[in-house]
C-alpha cells in the first residue's frame, strides 16, 4: 500500500487544530505539528506524529517544518495578541506562504471567516480575508473554508452562550445579539477540513460553509435555554459599545476583555453563506442548530471536553492572579513543583493521599471541611479509603471519588461534597531532565452567583492548603 502523504498542522494546541489532529492520525496520515512550545503538545499526540518547534512570525523556523510536506493546514491567528493583530496575521501568513512555496508544498488549507467583501467588515473579519489573500498570493494553491460561529463542547462561542444562559436569568441584549449568522457544528467543520485534502484540482478556491440554519446569537441562547429547561428573559438595549460589551462579557463569561472586544466587533457583520458551492462539492450534510447544541451539551463533560478554546497559548489569557484562571466555564487553580526524584518516587505520596494517611498539611482543616459537609447532608470524611496503598477508578477517598487513576502518572478526584457547583482535584507527574515535575490542579465549575461567591470567598484558604500540600508531597518524594 502506498504511504499516505505528510501533513503539516499548525494550531494543533488550539480548539480546531486539537480536534483535527486525532482525526488525521486515525485516518493514517503522517502528521507533523508546528508549535511555539512543543512541550505543550508532546503528551497529546500519537506515537507517529512529529512535533517541531516553530513560529509563523519567525521565518527561519518554517523551512524544517515544510520539508517533505504535501499539504499544510494554516489554523493560526493573532486575535489574542496585545498588538496590532492585523499586521501580525499578514506577517505570519507571508512567512508561511513563502516557506510553503520554497519547499514545494502542494496545497494549503486555511480556515477563514464568513462576511461579504463589499461590507464594512470588522477588523477581525477583514484580517481573516486578508490572510487568505496573502496565502494565495504566495503561489501555492489554497483551499479557504470560510465559517461563521463554531458550536462544540469547549468552543469559544459555545462557552460564551453557555455561561450567559446558565448565569443570567435576565440578559441584556445589545444590537449585535440580533445579527444573523450560520453556526456550524465542530463535527461538520472537521469533516470539511479533512475533505479538503481530497479535492481534485490544483487551483485556489474559496468555499463558504455553515450549518443548516441561519440564526442570531439570541436564537442560539433561546435554543440552549430550551434544551436545558431554563426560563430566560431578554432585554433589548439600543446601545452597548464593543468596549462595554467586552467588559460585560468578561464579568459573566469565560471571554476575557481583549478577545471579547475583537469578537464582538466581528459579530456586528452578518456571517451567512451566500454561495452554496460547498454543498455540491463536498459530500457533507451539516446538522441543524438544535442538533449542534445538543451534541455540544452531550460532550461538554467528557474529560472537560476534548479541547478548549483556551488551550491555544495566544488566546488563553492565563495569569496567576488572585482567584486563579478561567478555562471555559470552569475556574482553575494550578501549580507545579520540580523534585529530584524519579516519577514513581514523586507519585508515591500522591497515591497515598487521604484516609488514615491524611492530607499531609493542615489535615485538621480538611476534617473540619468534612464535618461541615456532614452537617448539611454530605458524606463527610467518614468513608476514608478502601486500601491505604492502592487506588482504582471508582474508589471512595474521604469526600472525593477517584475519577481517573494512571499509576505513576495521574490521579483525578471528583468531589462528592455539597457544593454550589462541581469540583475536581488532579495530580499529574511527568519526567524532566533532573527528576520529575508534579502538577496540582483544582477545578471548580460554579453554578450561578452562589458558585462564584463560594470560589472567590474560599480561595485564600484553598490557596494556603493546596500550596502546603504540594510542599509536603515534594518533601516526601525527595525523602524516598
Amino acid at each position: 500500500m502506498r504511504e499516505k502523504p505528510r501533513i503539516l498542522l499548525t494550531g494543533a494546541s488550539g480548539y480546531i487544530g486539537g480536534r483535527l489532529l486525532p482525526k488525521l492520525e486515525a485516518d493514517g496520515y503522517r502528521v507533523r505539528c508546528l508549535a511555539r512550545k512543543p512541550e505543550f503538545l508532546q503528551q497529546r499526540v500519537g506515537s507517529d506524529t512529529e512535533v517541531l518547534q516553530g513560529d509563523c512570525l519567525q521565518a527561519s523556523t518554517l523551512d524544517p517544518a515544510m520539508e517533505g510536506v504535501d499539504t499544510a493546514y494554516y489554523l493560526v491567528h493573532s486575535m489574542g495578541s496585545s498588538g496590532d493583530f492585523e499586521d501580525l496575521d499578514i506577517a505570519a501568513a507571508t512567512n508561511f506562504g513563502a516557506a510553503a512555496k520554497k519547499s514545494g508544498v502542494r496545497r494549503i488549507i486555511y480556515l477563514g471567516g464568513l462576511g461579504q467583501e463589499d461590507e464594512d467588515l470588522s477588523a477581525h473579519l477583514r484580517s481573516r480575508h486578508a490572510t487568505g489573500k496573502t496565502l494565495r498570493d504566495c503561489g501555492v494553491p489554497v483551499i479557504e473554508l470560510r465559517a461563521s460561529i463554531v458550536l462544540g463542547s469547549g468552543s469559544l462561542s459555545f462557552e460564551l452562550i453557555r455561561a450567559l444562559v446558565e448565569r443570567l436569568p435576565l440578559m441584556i441584549c445589545p444590537r449585535w445579539v440580533q445579527v444573523r449568522a450560520q453556526p456550524i457544528a465542530i463535527e461538520d467543520l472537521i469533516a470539511y477540513l479533512v475533505a479538503a485534502l481530497h479535492l481534485i484540482g490544483e487551483t485556489s478556491r474559496v468555499f463558504e460553509i455553515g450549518g443548516a440554519d441561519q440564526v442570531s446569537y439570541a436564537d442560539i441562547m433561546r435554543d440552549y435555554a430550551r434544551q436545558r429547561g431554563l426560563r430566560r428573559m431578554f432585554l433589548p438595549v439600543p446601545v452597548l459599545t464593543p468596549r462595554l460589551s467586552s467588559l460585560w462579557l468578561g464579568l459573566t463569561t469565560p471571554v476575557y476583555a481583549r478577545v471579547g472586544r475583537k469578537l464582538i466587533e466581528g459579530v456586528r457583520n452578518p456571517t451567512i453563506v451566500s454561495n452554496n458551492d460547498a454543498l455540491s462539492e463536498f459530500d457533507i450534510h451539516p446538522m441543524s442548530l438544535s442538533d449542534a447544541i445538543s451534541r455540544a451539551m452531550q460532550n461538554e463533560d467528557q474529560d472537560f471536553a476534548v479541547t478548549r478554546w483556551s488551550d491555544a497559548i495566544s488566546s488563553a489569557g492565563y495569569s496567576r492572579s488572585w482567584g486563579g484562571a478561567k478555562f471555559g466555564s470552569r475556574l482553575v487553580d494550578s501549580r507545579t513543583v520540580e523534585v529530584s526524584a524519579s516519577v514513581d518516587e514523586a507519585f508515591d505520596p500522591i497515591r497515598r493521599l487521604g484516609g488514615e494517611c491524611g492530607w499531609y498539611y493542615a489535615t485538621w482543616l480538611w476534617r473540619i471541611r468534612g464535618f461541615l459537609n456532614l452537617l448539611v447532608g454530605g458524606v463527610g470524611m467518614r468513608r476514608g479509603r478502601r486500601d491505604p496503598e492502592e487506588l482504582q477508578p471508582g474508589d471512595a477517598l474521604d469526600f472525593w471519588r477517584v475519577e481517573a487513576f494512571e499509576p505513576d502518572r495521574r490521579l483525578r478526584l471528583a468531589a462528592e461534597m455539597k457544593l454550589p457547583g462541581r469540583a475536581w482535584l488532579e495530580y499529574e507527574v511527568q519526567p524532566i531532565q533532573d527528576g520529575s515535575e508534579i502538577r496540582q490542579t483544582a477545578v471548580f465549575d460554579p453554578v450561578g452567583l452562589a458558585g462564584l461567591l463560594y470560589w472567590y470567598g474560599i480561595f485564600p484558604l484553598h490557596k494556603l492548603i493546596f500550596e502546603g500540600t504540594m510542599r509536603e508531597i515534594a518533601r516526601r518524594a525527595e525523602e524516598q
